[in-house]
């Protein structure tokens, strides 16, 4: 049973004149806020703006970097030395734990966005190179990643780097039955709003999703991630946040 479940999602990609997400919005009904951190979405004042917005309304704050692809939205795999990574994420969570600071918040928490965290799902050594980069901040950082069937080898790795976990679900993604995502290029990756409902409720009441092999994979998860960039998506967080009050 998930009883503990929060709410993630990814916020603070808006750029300039270019505006994503509805973050004023999602803000009150999440429990965690993954802001970005510049490379893929967000600038200074979104930054700040978000951070005031989480502050406003006490959600845990975490850092969402990426490879450095502003225009592909990190969606893009970047093949980079193991150094060179742990360098850029090291710049970019530190600009937001900076920033953070400055308005007396606390960051808890680092989730990669996009690709980067695709990749590290699919390679155990890029894994092993976020976790050393998260492990060797100056202070101790929690790394979310995709609660799957190997969840087991990821505490196991991430205890010799004296690393805390928080494993996520998705609300609104179809799983393939060894717990990865459904890649988005798929037809049906995405779930409709009764599908992701249908979802939550099965992980809230037995722990696991149906995989789209109709076979069921049990997930152990701490947080749950929504998303938030149009209206609809809007009202499937305001469902799931009813559904996760109602326990």
């Amino acid at each position: 049973m998930h009883t503990l479940l929060k709410l993630n999602c990814d916020l603070g990609e808006s750029f300039g004149a270019w505006h994503m997400g509805l973050d004023s919005e999602v803000m009150p009904l999440i429990d965690q806020a993954n802001i970005a951190c510049g490379f893929h979405a967000g600038d200074p004042t979104v930054l700040v703006r978000t951070l005031t917005l989480a502050k406003q309304h006490q959600v845990e704050i975490g850092a969402h970097p990426s490879y450095d692809d502003r225009q592909g939205f990190g969606r893009r795999s970047v093949k980079m030395q193991a150094e060179e990574l742990k360098h850029l994420l090291w710049y970019q969570i530190a600009a937001v734990d900076g920033v953070a600071k400055s308005l007396g918040l606390e960051l808890s928490y680092v989730k990669p966005h996009g690709a980067l965290y695709n990749d590290m799902m699919a390679n155990p050594a890029l894994l092993a190179t976020v976790m050393q980069a998260v492990a060797g901040y100056h202070k101790p950082l929690k790394l979310m990643l995709l609660a799957s069937v190997s969840a087991a080898e990821h505490k196991k790795l991430a205890k010799g780097y004296q690393l805390e976990l928080l494993f996520e679900a998705f609300a609104d993604r179809r799983y393939k039955t060894d717990g990865s995502l459904t890649p988005r290029s798929q037809t049906g990756s995405v779930l409709d709003q009764q599908a992701a409902l249908e979802q939550v409720q099965l992980l809230l009441q037995t722990g696991a999703v149906v995989s789209d092999t109709g076979d069921k994979v049990a997930l152990v998860a701490d947080t749950l991630c929504v998303h938030g960039d149009n209206p609809e998506a809007v009202v499937l967080v305001k469902s799931i946040r009813q559904l996760l009050r109602g326990r």
